[in-house]
């Protein structure tokens, strides 16, 4: 019998409100059930517009604590499904230290643990800084009721030291939620992280927003996709322009069999590579 995972992602466009953002991701969540999915990711900064495209301490008001009320609001929803949820927010700890957080909530509706983006931007379009600090929690994974899951978020996927972290911490499946335009990471999108399954033998989730947002003309161009071990991907990308439920299914078989044929881990030379982690 194959060990497999139906997963499923989101990727959607601006409602305008975070209340209505909330409630689409709430139907989202329930029509992947009714597919039979059994985890789920939502896109980055899920309930929110990508704010980063200005500069603008209005938006600080989209943070909250996690856990806190829309972890709470999902958790509650896990465990009516039965389904994993990996929530991405905007996080305050305290008033001013902020981050660009994932909440993991497992299918029984407890809260599991967060990862905070590591990797911060500050360029054209993604004044991150403005926004977030550095994440300071490593990189966890979490056992849930489907396996060993990492997260990365958007940025961080331009970094191989934390997809290497995740697996060698045993991640089975990485989700990457992600806000990304059209026009400058496009060549990016459909490379890096097939290699970087490839490179540490797991599934990824790459989420990508859809659309143009009122804050700015970048273009979000979709494209959601898993991509197995082997750097396939299973089933066709979701579309460029048009929100989409993408749902698949993932075989964990293909773990084993991919590690036995390449000793990856087994070859590393960490001895060899202190000179990496000089500043």
């Amino acid at each position: 019998m194959t060990n497999s995972i139906r997963a499923a992602l989101v990727q959607t466009t601006w409602t305008g409100d975070k209340e209505s953002m909330i409630k689409a991701h709430e139907e989202y969540a329930r029509q992947a059930a009714a597919q039979g999915a059994k985890v789920i990711c939502f896109q980055e900064l899920f309930y929110g517009p990508y704010f980063c495209q200005v500069q603008d301490p209005q938006f600080y008001s989209y943070a909250e604590s996690v856990p806190g009320p829309t972890t709470e609001r999902f958790q509650a929803l896990a465990a009516e499904l039965g389904m994993v949820m990996i929530l991405p927010m905007y996080e305050q700890e305290q008033p001013g230290v902020l981050y660009n957080t994932a909440a993991v909530v497992d299918a029984d509706g407890s809260y599991l643990g967060k990862y905070r983006k590591t990797h911060i931007p500050q360029v054209k379009g993604f004044w991150e800084k403005f926004y977030f600090r550095p994440g300071n929690l490593g990189y966890p994974v979490f056992d849930t009721a489907v396996g060993r899951i990492g997260v990365y978020i958007c940025y961080d996927r331009h970094f191989p030291e934390g997809w290497r972290a995740l697996g060698l911490a045993g991640a089975q499946i990485v989700f990457n939620p992600s806000a990304t335009s059209r026009g400058l990471s496009s060549y990016l999108w459909k490379l890096e992280q097939p290699a970087s399954a490839v490179a540490n033998e797991y599934f990824i989730g790459a989420i990508n927003r859809v659309g143009i947002e009122d804050l700015g003309d970048d273009d979000f161009y979709g494209t959601s996709y898993f991509v197995d071990p082997e750097g396939k991907f299973v089933g066709e990308p979701a579309d460029a322009y048009q929100a989409e439920l993408v749902v698949r299914d993932l075989d964990l078989d293909l773990l084993a069999e991919v590690r036995d044929r390449w000793a990856f881990y087994r070859d590393r030379r960490p001895d060899a590579y202190g000179p990496l982690t000089q500043a």
